[in-house]
């Protein structure tokens, strides 16, 4: 799976726009959007709205190679719902692999199509 910054980077050249040009437009220095590229660092909200604007894309196509973990989500989901922080500490005890969520989650979204459609 690509990263956030593969993804940029290869939008960036199907648009052939440098890196320098890509920086100027969404007001950050080219160093700071290099970093991005190379996975050092992470455009905040504001600034990948300006990257897929300006690599005319979506956020959410951005979104999806953005592998870092929601931390803020999931310090909320536990403060309010404390069986969150039990689950969580479950798939990370037991090993569960990203591979294996991803197919529980699409097995449910399949299910949840079905039953509604029923």
């Amino acid at each position: 799976m690509k990263t956030l910054g593969e993804r940029i980077r290869e939008l960036r050249e199907e648009r052939d726009l440098s890196l320098r040009e890509l920086a100027t437009t969404i007001g950050v220095s080219a160093a700071f959007m290099s970093d991005v590229e190379l996975g050092r660092r992470h455009p905040s909200d504001k600034h990948m709205q300006a990257v897929a604007r300006a690599l005319e894309t979506s956020l959410e196509d951005l979104q999806q190679f953005d592998t870092r973990p929601p931390l803020r989500e999931f310090r909320r989901a536990t403060l309010s719902n404390p069986e969150y922080g039990f689950a969580f500490r479950q798939i990370m005890d037991r090993r569960v692999s990203s591979k294996e969520l991803l197919e529980f989650i699409k097995r449910r979204d399949e299910q949840r199509e079905e039953d509604e459609r029923d």
